[in-house]
């Protein structure tokens, strides 16, 4: 499993700023954090749960699908 944190989904989200990324988090249609660490203040969510969650809510921000 990849863990992705707030910067990591902010440059998912075509480099928005990490302050939009904390409002999109927050969805109540976003993924749950898997876990929170550094003494609560940082949340980490799975990268496939991140990435399906964009595609779905938000398919003008996807990667495109890589080439076997």
């Amino acid at each position: 499993m990849r863990l992705v944190a707030l910067s990591d989904i902010a440059e998912m989200l075509g480099g928005v700023s990490r302050t939009r990324a904390t409002e999109i988090t927050n969805r109540a249609t976003f993924p749950v954090p898997v876990d929170t660490v550094a003494s609560g203040k940082v949340r980490v969510w799975e990268r496939a749960a991140v990435e399906e969650w964009i595609r779905t809510y938000r398919p003008h921000q996807a990667a495109p699908e890589e080439e076997p």
